[in-house]
């Protein structure tokens, strides 16, 4: 006798999701199976967070249909996703910055449960997942990383039927990311379902077993993961061949010093925040200095004392061209060279509501000529900001598009973009391909690597290991406000870069600083 195959646990049909100027979803149709990993693939653009959002309730379509274990629903907002069994964990946050991490996980819960106890459970969650918390801190003070740990926490904590993780290990170390390999493979044998976005190829090799993929909004294909190779996903998702640029060894023409900390340290500004203990390296004029580590373990304090928003109590800890600028303000430093890239996209790297010609105004006016006897030339912001939407290929309706209209990877595409074409002598860049499509990864790696070329010191504070060694000649990491001495790219490995990440390393005498 035949057992009965279940219905699909969720299943689009039809679905299509129209923009003034964008059909995002055209037709889309996906079946996602009781206690599957499937994955949801594409480029940037392809519409896969329209899709999700639409499951999750954030949207709605403009035509098709939702099934929920065989039956049609209609999921008018995330509390109604939530009762049928549905948990999202977003790439943009959606967190209150003046609360704690307890209370953002009761607001975005409904636990009715007393704050106590609701964040002992939010402790044990991080503390068996690996997500380390403090339930306390309040989200302002958290960095990046850490606020997706919260985003993920409180997924976990409503004990979905079916889990929407979009990247959700761009945060943690190789370590960590097996480990909640094996936490979601628990759920799967528990017959739960996971809706897997990633632009990391070979994790959705080893962890799904099916996968959907996006083109132009359009249904591209589906396919075994397992069966497939990460250059042939990449094709399926761009539609050609993609080759991977890489940093080859001795390619490095290194000259002067262009950036030099020496025995920079900074007490905490706010609490809860990493302090910085006698951090010292150098980049030097056409070399990609890369620094890794977990988020939360002061590469935030770091860059803020790099980019002139944090000033330092000694001048000549931080030097540009041998200039103390220690003491200089983010826009004294650009003036004198250096771009920046934030790790934050909306909010720092762009303002949401201001058009991408103003964002472009606002760090590249002296290098565009967009300012002539303190009048802006709205024509050279438009103008600049076009450059960089060609040059990028970054999915925009135009120079008069919202920040927030962007996708994220594109919105990333975009701030890098606008940093590179200034031609800077050095640039520091915080997370360059965080949620950017393997196409678009390539391309701003390819443009790094182009720029250090040319002269330019490339600092880049990554928690992709791969994309560290892709393009980087030396990497330290990030520990406990402390930076390991750094190695060259080629003689270490991921697995010993992985456990400097976890803070296996000793820093006594001349081992504390980075240089080479």
């Amino acid at each position: 006798m035949s057992v009965p195959v279940p219905p699909p646990r969720l299943a689009l049909k039809g679905i299509t999701k129209r923009y003034p100027g964008c059909l995002a979803n055209d037709g889309i149709d996906l079946a996602v199976m009781p206690g599957e990993c499937h994955a949801l693939l594409g480029e940037n653009g392809a519409g896969k967070s329209t899709l999700v959002k639409i499951v999750y309730g954030v949207l709605q379509a403009d035509e098709g249909e939702i099934l929920w274990e065989g039956e049609p629903v209609r999921i008018d907002n995330p509390a109604a996703a939530r009762k049928l069994g549905i948990g999202m964990v977003f790439q943009h946050f959606s967190l209150f910055e003046s609360m704690t991490v307890t209370e953002n996980v009761a607001l975005g819960t409904g636990d009715p449960s007393p704050l106590p106890e609701l964040g002992r459970r939010v402790a044990e969650v991080s503390a068996r997942y690996g997500l380390a918390l403090d339930p306390e801190r309040r989200v302002a003070d958290l960095s990046v990383g850490e606020r997706q740990r919260v985003e993920i926490v409180r997924c976990l904590l409503q004990d979905p039927k079916l889990l929407i993780m979009d990247e959700p290990t761009s945060v943690l170390t190789p370590q960590e990311a097996e480990a909640l390999f094996e936490t979601l493979r628990r759920l799967i044998a528990e017959g739960r379902s996971i809706l897997y976005i990633s632009h990391k190829l070979a994790e959705i090799r080893v962890l799904c077993e099916a996968a959907t993929v996006l083109r132009g909004g359009r249904l591209a294909g589906r396919c075994d993961p397992r069966r497939e190779t990460a250059a042939s996903l990449a094709r399926l998702m761009i539609g050609a061949d993609l080759a991977p640029p890489v940093r080859e060894e001795g390619t490095a023409e290194t000259g002067a010093p262009r950036l030099v900390v020496d025995r920079l340290s900074l007490a905490p500004l706010v609490p809860f925040a990493t302090p910085l203990a006698d951090i010292s390296f150098t980049v030097r004029a056409g070399e990609i200095f890369g620094i890794a580590g977990v988020a939360g373990n002061g590469q935030a304090e770091l860059l803020g004392t790099l980019s002139g928003e944090t000033l330092v109590a000694v001048p000549e800890a931080i030097r540009i061209d041998g200039e103390a600028v220690g003491q200089m303000g983010p826009r004294r430093r650009r003036e004198r060279g250096m771009g920046f890239v934030p790790e934050e996209r909306l909010g720092r790297g762009a303002v949401p509501d201001m058009s991408l010609a103003d964002n472009a105004l606002l760090s590249a006016h002296k290098a565009g000529g967009m300012l002539k006897r303190g009048l802006i030339r709205f024509s050279r912001a438009r103008s600049f900001a076009e450059k960089v939407i060609d040059t990028f290929h970054v999915a925009a309706t135009g120079p008069g598009a919202a920040a927030r209209s962007l996708s994220g990877g594109n919105l990333q595409k975009f701030i890098v973009g606008r940093e590179i074409l200034q031609n800077p002598r050095l640039l520091i860049v915080a997370q360059p391909t965080w949620g950017v499509d393997a196409g678009a990864a390539a391309a701003i790696h390819r443009d790094l690597i182009a720029l250090a070329e040319g002269g330019t010191a490339v600092l880049v504070v990554s928690q992709d290991l791969d994309e560290l060694f892709a393009i980087c000649d030396r990497i330290a990491v990030m520990s406990h406000g402390r930076l390991s001495p750094a190695q060259p790219a080629r003689a270490t490995s991921v697995e010993q870069i992985g456990m400097l990440m976890g803070g296996v390393f000793h820093l006594d005498g001349e081992s504390r600083n980075a240089e080479a």
